[in-house]
């Protein structure tokens, strides 16, 4: 009776929140009206920020001079794009579906305005969403925050939505995804952190009291720790959709660490993984990143379901090396697990105490080698650096944050013994 009260309520919880969720821009019903509707100098085009207005007013030339999702489209016109394209039996990349998905704001021709170009790249509407209803709305007197989202507006303040936003282009889709056949072509290999992606990204728009006031505050660590949970998810549903089963002789690679097969053939070279340690050497590991991460702040917070996870995850390595089925059926399983905890811990306001909880425990478990693997270093470095941003005293640990990512930065030279030391350089310190 407990189980079924059990499942009952992760079933609610997950109905609950599919009631709550809003379509990705990209699929919203308003037209995208283009970006030149948000540039005109009496808008976001003004050419520096206006402190008398509650937002920059500079947004436009903030993007298009500092942001590379302006310059998306334009990637796809370089020679490299060329050669992919060739490779791939594509006419072109920069008229392609499946490089205009994510290299620019590709909605259907029936949902593009008079202003529309494509060639704006991953304009404005892209993230913030078809501006039809809400474009003249919004600077209305009298305009709030919450009408502007009923007229259309995307959500991207809060941390589920802007993580279903970024993940939909920098991890993919059922219906878009960047496949190992892609990256045997030449497109670099997808990586992506939440809260650094957004810390990283230049800023066209300011945390503030105003902003709070309209939108409510974003909380460093929540982000992070959203960002892993929803990538987690979302790698699982891909596990469970066509991009993963519908293969022949070889699954889709995209779903494995890269690193499994590109390194270095060289004993130091080879990661041996605590979670994945029952396959047998030389296996093609699925990519478990997110996943092995969120197990330590699992543990950190003393949550019992880590154990669960731990043994699941065992289980998908295991699965992997059987059938399709079962790594769909296990990926099910796991997304059961994330379900049952995932709001608490998304919504939940953390301490200091508990921050420093999470670090530390990041670099013990770091140290004691359990994230050898590239991803899961990856993984690791954007925690411990987000975590020590909002602790405000990354700059006491600045020399080592350096040397962490300097063993990092050539991916080909990565070695898992020189991460281990550093991490325990840092562990040190705290």
């Amino acid at each position: 009776m407990k189980q079924i009260r059990k499942q009952l309520v992760i079933f609610l919880l997950i109905m609950s929140y599919q009631l709550m969720a809003v379509n990705l821009p990209e699929n919203s019903d308003e037209k995208h009206m283009g970006v030149a509707t948000c540039s005109s100098g009496v808008c976001h085009g003004q050419s520096v920020e206006n402190t008398n207005e509650n937002v920059m007013m500079n947004e436009y030339r903030v993007w298009l001079s500092e942001d590379d999702h302006s310059g998306a489209y334009k990637t796809l016109l370089k020679a490299s794009s060329k050669k992919m394209a060739k490779k791939l039996g594509l006419a072109s990349a920069h008229t392609a579906k499946i490089c205009l998905d994510c290299h620019a704001d590709n909605v259907p021709k029936e949902k593009r305005g008079k202003k529309f170009q494509i060639s704006d790249g991953i304009g404005c509407e892209a993230c913030h969403g078809g501006a039809e209803n809400w474009l003249s709305d919004h600077k209305e007197d009298g305009a709030t925050h919450e009408k502007n989202i009923s007229l259309g507006l995307y959500p991207s303040e809060k941390p589920r939505d802007r993580a279903n936003l970024c993940l939909s282009c920098h991890l993919g889709t059922k219906n878009k995804f960047a496949t190992h056949r892609i990256m045997g072509a030449g497109h670099p290999r997808l990586s992506f952190e939440l809260e650094s992606f957004t810390q990283n990204q230049p800023a066209h728009y300011k945390v503030d009291a105003d902003y709070e006031k309209r939108k409510g505050s974003i909380r460093s660590v929540n982000m992070w720790i959203t960002g892993i949970i929803f990538k987690a998810k979302e790698q699982l549903r891909l596990l469970q959709s066509n991009q993963f089963k519908q293969h022949g002789l070889f699954p889709e690679l995209s779903f494995y660490e890269c690193h499994s097969c590109h390194r270095a053939m060289v004993p130091s070279r080879y990661p041996i993984e605590p979670l994945s340690n029952n396959i047998a050497p030389g296996s093609v590991r699925l990519d478990d990143a997110a996943l092995v991460v969120l197990t330590s702040v699992l543990d950190s917070l003393a949550i019992a379901q880590s154990s669960d996870l731990k043994s699941e995850i065992k289980q998908l390595h295991i699965a992997s090396t059987k059938d399709k089925n079962s790594v769909v059926e296990t990926a099910k399983k796991i997304i059961l697990i994330l379900d049952s905890f995932s709001n608490d811990l998304i919504d939940k306001k953390y301490t200091v105490v508990q921050k420093k909880a999470f670090r530390k425990k990041l670099l013990l478990d770091a140290s004691n080698g359990k994230f050898r693997d590239y991803s899961s270093a990856e993984q690791v470095f954007s925690a411990v650096e987000t975590i020590s941003i909002d602790l405000k005293d990354d700059g006491k640990h600045m020399k080592l944050l350096d040397k962490l990512y300097a063993t990092l930065e050539y991916e080909d030279k990565y070695y898992p013994d020189q991460f281990k030391v550093v991490t325990k350089l840092l562990l040190n310190t705290l």
